[in-house]
């Protein structure tokens, strides 16, 4: 098979891999360069997401060529009234909306030729036109979630009537959005089966593959000898609305359910990026330890046994779930939480969506350990079968070379 060449666009440096999207980036763009095809990554360099290229470890720079733009994508509170007001498209979007990324594609495209370029997330469509006016790749888009479906679920769970307010005009904005570039991309690569049914439900009708995040199982390396059990924990990005939600939820609804059958437990909260009022918040809970942003998040996992999923809203597949069930955690999720993921409840993970029956599963896992064992064991080999990244890479070069060879068929001689 002749190696591709192959561009991915992203709104942010996948390094380093601390959260999702970072992962599935990073863990593709690896896959695609060990089977030897050539892997450019052009990333927008934001203000919430600085990284310098040189700070990136050789393992990958030797692997993939890293290009990189600065784009502030700041938020500003006039900023997004005024999007409120006069625009009708979604402030999510219009951030990413840079020249100076313009030109970077430009120059890339006029420099180098193209069999894959593929754009990680919505909110590089935009880009399309410019693309197609300088390449004759292939346009794939990899949708990591169905965008305007997480701030759907987020304003079905919000009280606030102002912030629902706003979410639902947010919400029709990004749908909208959304649904506009459905017949610019060749090839949409949604994250989950369910996630490409929604495309399709939605009116999507060209090419879908579905291309989970895969992981290379034999990196995670499970190391049992200090690890603390029950070690309930939580690690998650904290200024992600979802993870907040869940957790808000979560601390409110289930956790005084297992602190009235079992006072002693402990609740270990990490993650980055937490505000003042949500750092005062888990302070204010009973046995809740927060830890902040950890320096080495598969040490943290080995060191916890349980892992709690408590998302109410998102879209996609959590990254994090697949990490620590390839460490070998028994996990507690709700159905949201383990979108993509076709474990088996009470056998891979247990999954409660009801704040009674999570607490009763939570509880059973942490006052027996040999269940808690057997879960985590079954979750490894899961995990083992199921998201091998050589494997899932593999399948999506392979429809690559599929597509391009039946579209130069197509082609008038």
């Amino acid at each position: 098979m002749k190696p591709l060449k192959i561009l991915q666009l992203t709104n942010k440096i996948p390094y380093p891999p601390a959260d999702g999207g970072a992962i599935a980036v990073l863990s593709l763009s690896v896959g695609l360069a060990d089977l030897g095809h050539r892997v450019t990554i052009l990333a927008m360099n934001t203000l919430k997401h600085n990284c310098k290229i040189e700070e990136i470890p050789e393992e990958f720079t030797s692997k993939i060529k890293f290009v990189s733009v600065d784009v502030p994508a700041k938020i500003s509170p006039l900023g997004l009234l005024q999007n409120f007001l006069f625009s009708d498209k979604p402030y999510t979007a219009t951030r990413f909306i840079a020249p100076q990324f313009s030109n970077a594609i430009e120059h890339l495209l006029l420099d180098e030729t193209f069999d894959v370029i593929q754009l990680e997330g919505l909110y590089l469509a935009p880009y399309i036109p410019l693309i197609r006016k300088h390449s004759k790749a292939i346009v794939a888009m990899r949708a990591h979630n169905v965008e305007h479906e997480i701030w759907e679920r987020v304003k079905a769970n919000t009280d606030s009537s102002l912030k629902r307010f706003y979410l639902q005009d947010l919400n029709r904005k990004l749908k909208k959005f959304e649904i506009s570039f459905f017949d610019d991309y060749d090839m949409l690569l949604p994250i989950t089966q369910r996630d490409g049914k929604q495309f399709r439900s939605l009116g999507y009708r060209h090419e879908l593959y579905t291309l989970p995040t895969g992981i290379d199982a034999q990196r995670y390396i499970s190391d049992q000898t200090n690890t603390e059990f029950p070690g309930i924990f939580h690690l998650g990005s904290l200024d992600w609305e979802p993870n907040i939600e869940g957790l808000r939820w979560f601390l409110s609804e289930v956790w005084p359910k297992v602190l009235s059958q079992n006072d002693r437990l402990k609740l270990h909260i990490a993650g980055r990026n937490a505000s003042e009022k949500l750092k005062d918040f888990f302070s204010a809970q009973a046995n809740v330890v927060f830890e902040g942003e950890v320096a080495d998040a598969n040490a943290y996992i080995n060191s916890k046994s349980i892992m709690i999923v408590p998302l109410l809203s998102g879209s996609g597949m959590r990254i994090k779930v697949i990490e620590g069930m390839a460490l070998t955690k028994a996990i507690v999720s709700t159905s949201v939480g383990c979108e993509g993921i076709t474990a088996i409840d009470g056998k891979d993970m247990m999954i409660a969506d009801k704040p009674e029956l999570f607490a009763e599963k939570l509880l059973a896992l942490a006052q027996d350990k040999k269940l808690c064992q057997s879960i985590s064991v079954n979750a490894r080999l899961y995990i083992e079968q199921t998201f091998d990244n050589h494997s899932i890479v593999s399948r999506l070069v392979q429809k690559y070379t599929d597509f391009i060879q039946q579209h130069s068929r197509k082609k008038p001689i």
